[in-house]
């Protein structure tokens, strides 16, 4: 049964991707040949599904642009080898910067977090320099074990994320709004 609070972030729900075990598509970006083994699958994602892959019958992603080139989160895929640094100094740097409600999520990888930031309503393009600026500055704090998303250097198509598995930690803005 799948049960993490995925309410916590805004997914895109209207498509979703599963992994297959060929490669689906090759595609050619910025100059580089990337192999795709993600379907996408023009349909709903719902809760079955989700319990399929709580199951590990199946492996879903979802998206974080949606169709009109929107994103809601900003993604730290962390797999590093010490989560409790990285969420420590990741939070303070969100805090630093604004940034008030985000949570980290668990993948069925040990010591691997996706650490979602919740922006709301973002163009693309917004997207991708925040992106650029919270890694920058969170690098000149930790060595850098992470990839951010959304990624201007991948594909669209790449530019997925597998479902979180277990809700590591989070953070919500009231508490510490009256201190900003």
């Amino acid at each position: 049964m799948y049960n993490v609070d995925i309410s916590l972030i805004k997914m895109v729900t209207d498509h979703y991707w599963i992994k297959r075990d060929r490669i689906i598509n090759k595609l050619n970006h910025k100059g580089k040949m990337h192999f795709d083994k993600y379907e996408k699958i023009d349909a709903t994602l719902t809760r079955s599904i989700m319990n399929e892959y709580a199951d590990q019958k199946i492996i879903v992603a979802h998206s974080l642009i949606n169709s009109r080139d929107k994103v809601e989160n900003l993604v730290f895929d962390y797999n590093g080898r010490n989560t409790e640094k990285f969420w420590h100094r990741a939070q303070l740097m969100l805090r630093e910067e604004g940034f008030l409600n985000f949570t980290a999520y668990e993948t069925k990888t040990p010591g691997h977090l996706h650490l979602y930031v919740h922006k709301g309503h973002t163009t693309l393009q917004e997207a991708y320099q925040l992106s650029k600026t919270l890694s920058a500055k969170l690098s000149t704090k930790l060595p850098r074990e992470w990839k951010m998303f959304p990624n201007p250097d991948l594909p669209r198509e790449f530019n997925i994320l597998n479902l979180p598995m277990k809700v590591y930690d989070k953070e919500r803005g009231a508490s510490w709004a009256k201190h900003m």
